[in-house]
């Protein structure tokens, strides 16, 4: 009768193979399940489509074949609508060069553009080149120094017709660079971690930077867009919010929420708590009724903005709770930090 089977034991290089998959396993069990981030709908959802819709919104505004201010402002209130659907998103192209603030340098404390402006006019139609535009302070470009020429507050010393044309061109030239940089940078997103890819050295820190882009968004539209004018309870300063010639600063803070939402929704789809906060303060911001935010030198109207603000930031409190665990990133540095 043959003896038993002696059992077969591992070699040494076999049991470590064992163990390690089995070590391996356990870590996996015992680490976070973070969810993905969604990426590539935000670069081709939301990035890009708006950047390309401010682009074209900018070429209409460019191309009105007037300088009287009733013809340009339906253009100019569109392109700035375009504008805050991307506003948010001050990483990447809209930094190259300082373009964002190209677009939109607000606010300006010292008046700088206006000042920039006046010379501009004194000296005349000669010195508007595109190359004297892209080299002026960009406090003197962009929506608001197209705004101090379509909705005055005083009479225009000169005539202001050249100097609108060569905002408006130098603005669309702006958008087109944005919106066709954004190609390039997008890959860049859509590729981190790739060889190669040297700006985004792996998935997570393309999702920090998204992330941040969203919570410093909200963070901007609270302390600046509603902070500004919101004031003291003692005093209130309606007379600093953001595009009150053109009565739309409470479009403004609506735009900007539903773009920051969308971006929010782009990003982790599944964030119930963060998308019920900003449902909560779109709504508010619709009922505010108030286009310059002029009802809040009064009490009652001034309530209604402070509650607002609070929901803003109760909406990015839930984004920093909700959406940054589940993501697995935190915040990153901002192009708005030290201000």
């Amino acid at each position: 009768m043959p003896p038993p089977a002696t059992p077969r034991l591992p070699r040494p290089r076999e049991g470590r193979r064992r163990f390690g998959g089995l070590f391996a396993a356990l870590v996996a069990l015992a680490l976070p399940a973070f969810a993905i981030a969604d990426t590539a709908a935000v670069v081709t959802d939301h990035a890009r489509p708006g950047f390309a819709a401010f682009a074209t919104a900018a070429e209409a505004l460019a191309a009105v074949d007037s300088c009287a201010p009733d013809d340009l402002r339906p253009a100019f209130q569109a392109a700035w609508d375009a504008w805050t659907g991307v506003a948010h998103l001050s990483l990447g192209p809209a930094e190259d060069g300082g373009r964002g603030l190209a677009v939109l340098f607000w606010p300006d404390p010292k008046g700088a553009g206006w000042k920039a402006q006046r010379a501009l006019l004194a000296a005349g139609p000669a010195d508007l080149t595109p190359e004297t535009m892209a080299g002026l302070s960009v406090a003197a470009r962009g929506l608001p120094a197209l705004e101090r020429l379509l909705y005055p507050a005083e009479p225009l010393a000169a005539d202001p017709c050249p100097l609108i044309r060569a905002t408006a061109r130098d603005m669309a030239r702006t958008a087109q660079d944005l919106a066709r940089d954004w190609q390039g940078f997008g890959d860049l997103l859509l590729s981190a971690g790739q060889p190669g890819n040297t700006r985004f050295l792996s998935p997570a820190e393309a999702t920090q930077a998204l992330f941040t882009q969203l919570v410093s968004g909200l963070e901007s539209l609270a302390d600046r867009r509603i902070g500004r004018p919101l004031g003291s309870f003692d005093k209130p300063r309606p007379d600093l919010a953001e595009a009150r010639a053109a009565g739309r600063s409470q479009r403004n803070i609506l735009l900007s929420l539903i773009a920051l939402r969308d971006l929010a929704q782009k990003l982790s789809p599944d964030s119930p708590q963060t998308l019920a906060a900003f449902d909560r303060a779109i709504a508010l911001a619709e009922t505010l009724h108030d286009p310059d935010l002029s009802g809040i030198a009064q009490p009652a109207g001034r309530l209604k903005l402070d509650i607002l603000q609070q929901a803003v930031r109760a909406t990015r409190d839930s984004a920093i709770a909700e959406i940054g665990p589940a993501l697995g990133v935190g915040l990153g540095f901002n192009a708005l930090d030290g201000d």
